[in-house]
């Protein structure tokens, strides 16, 4: 008799999370949310890198996933706010484990890489 995966991507909940937050993107916009409400161009200031085009496509995305709400102020020039809702307050816990595991492990993580490579 042949054993099933007890494996699936279609059916693991912490899959379909995963794809949620895993984009390095997300996690900083996230973060960048983490002390309230923030405005758009600030938020832009804020993460290194980060286009403009891909800063929306985020947040349209965490939007979208209901992670964060947007707050559109009619005004010259109009004044855009982002903020998590309770459902994307509810990752920073989780995330700042992450954060710390990162500041902890990841020279560890490097020095692996490092010694693989060299034996490889």
């Amino acid at each position: 008799m042949k054993k099933l995966p007890d494996i699936s991507l279609e059916l693991c909940r912490y899959t379909h999370v995963l794809e949620v937050i895993s984009n390095k993107w997300t996690a900083l916009a996230i973060y960048a949310m983490e002390d309230g409400i923030i405005r758009y161009g600030e938020m832009k200031r804020r993460i290194e890198g980060i286009s403009q085009k891909m800063l929306t496509q985020t947040l349209k995305q965490l939007e979208r996933d209901g992670i964060v709400t947007r707050k559109l102020t009619p005004s010259v020039p109009p004044i855009t706010e982002y903020s998590l809702t309770p459902l994307g307050e509810s990752l920073l816990p989780i995330m700042n484990m992450l954060k710390i595991w990162a500041v902890d492990h990841y020279d560890n993580v490097q020095r692996a890489r490092q010694e693989y490579d060299d034996s490889h």
